[in-house]
C-alpha cells in the first residue's frame, strides 16, 4: 500500500481560515496536510510563509504546496524564489489545471480575497486532479528550470 501523498499549506495572517478549510478538504480526500501556520491572527510576513512551504515541496518532504495570502500574489512570488518551485496563482479551475497539464506547477497559490471558500476549494481539486502531460511541454518545463541559477 502506497502512504498518502503529503501537501504542504501556509498562508499569512489574512488567509488562516481559507488554509484551514483547504487542509480539512484535502484531508478528507485522503491527501496529508502538512499545515505549517501560522494559527494566530496576528499580522506576519508573507514571504516567510511561502518560502517555508516551497523548501517542504523543493525538498520533496511534500508532493505538492498550496499557499494563500491576501491576493496570492506575494506569497507566490516569495515561494517561487526557491529553486525547483513552479507556483501559480489561480483564480478559476480551468488555470489550475493548465498549470499542473502545461507547466508541471507544483504549487497553488490562492487570494483569499479574491476567491470564496466554494470556489477555492474547486480550483484545489482542479490542481490536484490534474496530471502533467509532458510532450512538448516538458520541454518548456526545462526551459524555465534552465533560468534557475
Amino acid at each position: 500500500m502506497t502512504a498518502p501523498l503529503r501537501i504542504a499549506l501556509s498562508s499569512d495572517h489574512a488567509a488562516i481560515a481559507l488554509r484551514q478549510a483547504i487542509a480539512a478538504h484535502i484531508a478528507a480526500q485522503g491527501w496529508v496536510a502538512v499545515d505549517i501556520g501560522p494559527t494566530t491572527p496576528e499580522s506576519t510576513p508573507y514571504p516567510q510563509h511561502g518560502k517555508a512551504a516551497a523548501r517542504l515541496v523543493a525538498s520533496g518532504d511534500c508532493r505538492f504546496g498550496i499557499i494563500v495570502c491576501g491576493t496570492g500574489q506575494g506569497i507566490m512570488m516569495a515561494a517561487n524564489k526557491v529553486p525547483g518551485i513552479r507556483c501559480g496563482v489561480c483564480a478559476d479551475t480551468f488555470s489550475a489545471r493548465m498549470i499542473r497539464q502545461h507547466n508541471d506547477a507544483n504549487m497553488l497559490s490562492l487570494g483569499a480575497r479574491v476567491v470564496g471558500e466554494g470556489l477555492a476549494l474547486d480550483i484545489v481539486d482542479a490542481f490536484l486532479g490534474a496530471e502533467f502531460e509532458g510532450g512538448r511541454h516538458a520541454t518548456r518545463v526545462d526551459m524555465i528550470e534552465a533560468t534557475e541559477g
